[in-house]
């Protein structure tokens, strides 16, 4: 059995638990070390269990809380070389593991398939968690789905898949027109169509829930987010996330094929 959880989600704060009954691992701390406790207790899931946390790239929203969370658990973190390099110093962590885009960490229990991605960070990555034979993939802040998110997308059985922006909302919304170029670019965010047609070409048979994830508090609601994925509704259980509290903690259960 594995549990998934958001503990949050989205510009201000990007965090995701993956645990099983004796190990855990977080991707990303862009929530403070005191977010990141409370948010595991209120949802029952032990802090002692994690063995490492993994970064996805240097932006403040998936980094800021690694330093003194890796502190107080003592845990190493796993990020590669150039994204550490462009992070904010101050912040940098003092347990580091360095890894290369496309490695396989053994981690207890866990395999964690690391691949690149493409956003606007030094060297970004997702992620792709594997654990007795189940696949859990952490899959936000990309722009365009390459050939890399598309294979590990199809392998999943639960995926934390970015849905940032309504489209009509980001072009007639606030942002400057550099910004919202750069949100919709093939280096920016995925919108509401681009991950419903990516769930829609690449979501495997054994897809059973898929959280959308890092919504835009400016361009997007829950409630356009949820309503441009009901055309799957009857292929798939899709759930959402949330910008300032954990979500709700899934539990995946093994399969068991009777042949």
């Amino acid at each position: 059995m594995i549990e998934i959880c958001a503990l949050a989600s989205g510009s201000n704060g990007n965090c995701y638990y993956i645990g099983n009954d004796s190990e855990a691992i977080l991707v990303d701390a862009g929530i403070s070390r005191r977010q990141v406790l409370e948010r595991m207790n209120e949802k029952g899931l032990d802090a002692s269990k994690i063995k490492g946390i993994f970064i996805s790239h240097e932006h403040a929203d998936h980094f800021r809380g690694v330093r003194v969370l890796s502190k107080q658990l003592e845990v190493p973190v796993y990020i590669t070389a150039k994204a550490l390099a462009k992070s904010w110093g101050p912040n940098r962590p003092a347990m580091i593991k360095h890894f290369f885009p496309g490695d396989s960490i053994e981690i207890g229990g866990f395999s964690i398939h690391t691949f690149l991605k493409q956003h606007d960070a030094a060297e970004p990555c997702s992620f792709r968690i594997e654990h007795d034979g189940m696949s859990i993939g952490v899959m936000t802040d990309i722009g365009s789905p390459c050939e890399n998110v598309i294979q590990h997308f199809s392998a999943c059985q639960a995926i934390f898949l970015e849905s940032n922006y309504d489209e009509d909302m980001l072009w007639n919304g606030p942002y400057p027109v550099h910004l919202k170029n750069r949100v919709a670019s093939d280096v920016g965010h995925l919108s509401n169509s681009q991950a419903v047609e990516l769930l829609k070409s690449s979501g495997g048979e054994n897809l059973e829930v898929v959280f959308l994830s890092h919504l835009s508090a400016e361009n997007n609601t829950p409630q356009m987010a949820l309503a441009a994925f009901q055309a799957l509704a009857d292929r798939f259980d899709v759930r959402l996330t949330n910008r300032y509290a954990a979500a709700e903690v899934f539990r995946l259960e093994k399969k068991i094929v009777v042949v």
